[in-house]
């Protein structure tokens, strides 16, 4: 079952946020971007931000999206919809429908995005 998104005890949310920052890595190797040359980007006051989002144990704040969109350089729209899923499956389900499990090949999807409550 889906709980808040910031409750990181939980391991479905904890592999979500994992999800989401092995995705943000992939984006900034791709851009040829180090930790501190994104965190650059987007204004980071430290580097270790950026690890920490890539491991799962933070979040981008929503105000910042553009900026992280730009530097990462994907659409804002698409930046936003992609993060969704990690940050806040139930809405990302009701807007656009639950993402298939093969979007996932590393692992399984995890229960929050298969399961509204």
């Amino acid at each position: 079952m889906y709980t808040h998104a910031r409750h990181l005890a939980d391991p479905e949310i904890r592999e979500l946020r994992c999800m989401g920052g092995r995705w943000l890595k992939e984006l900034r190797e791709k851009r040829g971007l180090s930790q501190r040359g994104l965190a650059a980007l987007v204004g980071a006051e430290y580097y270790t931000f950026i690890s920490q989002l890539e491991t799962g144990r933070g979040r981008i704040p929503p105000d910042h999206y553009l900026e992280w969109a730009a530097a990462l350089d994907v659409p804002p729209a698409e930046f936003v919809r992609e993060i969704m899923k990690y940050y806040d499956p139930v809405t990302y389900g009701i807007l656009f429908g639950n993402p298939p499990a093969s979007q996932y090949p590393a692992r399984e999807a995890p229960a929050a995005l298969t399961t509204i409550d």
